[in-house]
């Protein structure tokens, strides 16, 4: 038996000396490698078109409707901040309008105040005025009536004085009255 399992090891040496090298390489095996290659190839056809890509789609296709919403959103959003800051610019210019209006009006009463105070004023100042130039007259009607009388009297005096005979008080009085009157 030690003959026979000698013989067997060097016959199996000699089959593994023959079949030394890569197995999917031997020409033998050809056709069961393509025939599981293709296999494979089918299964994982129907396992891409079946199961990951209509999977793969429907994530791409969710994303793409996302990003459209969001779009639209944010278009929206846009269309919103501008007609907010268009309503603001109005509310902006109407307000500005309306305090222009307010001032003008305000102006307005002041000045009519202004005005009535100013009348006021005049009329204190023009009633002041005739009240002053009665006064003066007055005081100049009197003045004019005191010269005179001075004047008279030093008239009088001097004319007595230098020709006693000639003293007439009428000629004097009516000589004074015409010299202070001119």
């Amino acid at each position: 038996m030690a003959t026979l399992t000698t013989e067997g090891a060097a016959h199996g040496a000699d089959v593994s000396h023959e079949a030394s090298g890569m197995p999917q390489l031997a020409i033998e095996t050809f056709p069961s490698q393509i025939f599981w290659l293709l296999v494979a190839l089918v299964a994982i056809y129907f396992l891409l078109s079946r199961v990951a890509l209509p999977r793969i789609g429907a994530t791409i296709e969710e994303r793409q409707d996302a990003i459209s919403n969001d779009i639209e959103r944010a278009a929206d959003y846009r269309r919103q901040a501008e007609a907010a800051e268009a309503a603001y610019d109005q509310a902006l210019a109407d307000a500005r309008a309306e305090a222009g209006r307010i001032a003008d009006k305000t102006r307005a009463d002041i000045q009519g105040e202004i005005d009535a105070a100013m009348a006021k004023a005049d009329e204190q100042i023009s009633a002041q005025t005739a009240e002053s130039e009665t006064r003066i007259a007055a005081i100049r009607d009197e003045a004019t009536v005191a010269v005179q009388s001075v004047a008279k009297e030093t008239a009088q005096a001097l004319v007595a004085a230098l020709t006693p005979d000639l003293a007439d008080d009428a000629a004097i009085d009516a000589a004074v009255e015409a010299r202070t009157n001119a």
